[in-house]
């Protein structure tokens, strides 16, 4: 595996940053986690300017532009011979000292891409479905950091995650300050109720995913759903139709049980299995080029 770190290649064994870097002493810095299939990037573009706006957000510069970026991507997967890949986009801000202030940062912000050919859950599970409990851990508040700023901190979500793997489960949902249903630890969540298509708004804690937007345009325009964006909550979850999880890794993922409790009859719903066929379909014939 060949290692793209700041404008050079190297082999995963040598791939390394220096242990003053802001990403590494304060996990200060951003990412995007992006999926290749069939020789074609999907939704490449909406991935960089979700990256160039979590910059924004945190007043990092990146050294590149967009453009130069989408190469280097393309690039990493052509020297290492992928064309179904998951790509991992990492900036961080740079080289300090031990102190706070990234003003401080003596060397450009760092670009790391890796990309390699795994999957995050087994094939059982996209066909029988997962097992999710309800985390103690609470989304951190929006209003102290954007969920739409995907930095490298991901402790909040980890401590959920540690949660869910405890509790015997695939998965934690986690809450807002609220109490209402924000997203899980990794992906977004929806629920069909009669018909009908709910996920959480962004402003509830929740990464506007690009999987989460893919999934609400099939629904609305290939399957002629309805969808609505609004508050849920555990309760709306237990007494479902269906339940699933999008992500760029995750993908589609039914879930099929939530604090023990099955949703509706334990198995993954009609909508469920026909969204992930539209989304194959979709991510099959769209996307960037890998040439």
């Amino acid at each position: 595996m060949k290692i793209y770190i700041n404008g050079e290649f190297v082999e995963k064994e040598d791939a390394k940053i220096s242990v003053f870097d802001y990403g590494l002493l304060y996990g200060d810095g951003i990412f995007e986690g992006i999926k290749a299939y069939n020789g074609r990037i999907f939704r490449l573009k909406e991935h960089l300017y979700r990256l160039w706006a979590s910059a924004k957000a945190i007043s990092l510069t990146i050294p590149v532009q967009q453009k130069e970026m989408e190469k280097s991507i393309i690039k990493t997967l052509l020297i290492n011979k992928l064309s179904d890949a998951y790509v991992r986009l990492i900036v961080t801000r740079g080289c300090g000292d031990l102190g706070l202030d990234p003003e401080k940062c003596t060397t450009p912000p760092s670009i790391i891409i890796i990309a390699d050919n795994i999957s995050f859950y087994s094939e059982e599970f996209y066909d029988k479905g997962i097992k999710v409990i309800s985390a103690s851990t609470r989304r951190t508040r929006h209003d102290s950091l954007s969920p739409n700023i995907k930095s490298l901190n991901y402790l909040n979500n980890i401590l959920a995650k540690m949660e869910a793997t405890r509790g015997g489960a695939n998965e934690a949902v986690m809450l807002n300050h609220e109490g209402f249903v924000a997203e899980c630890t990794g992906d977004n969540i929806f629920v069909v109720k009669n018909g009908i298509l709910y996920t959480p708004p962004g402003s509830e804690g929740a990464l506007v995913g690009i999987t989460r937007d893919a999934v609400i345009e099939l629904a609305k325009n290939k399957l002629k759903i309805s969808v609505k964006e609004e508050r849920i909550t555990m309760y709306n979850i237990y007494t479902a139709d269906e339940c699933f999880l999008t992500g760029t890794a995750a993908e589609i993922v039914p879930v099929i049980s939530v604090d023990s409790r099955e949703i509706s009859d334990g198995k993954p719903g009609k909508l469920t299995i026909k969204l992930v066929r539209e989304f194959k379909n979709l991510t099959r014939l769209t996307g960037t080029p890998i040439k």
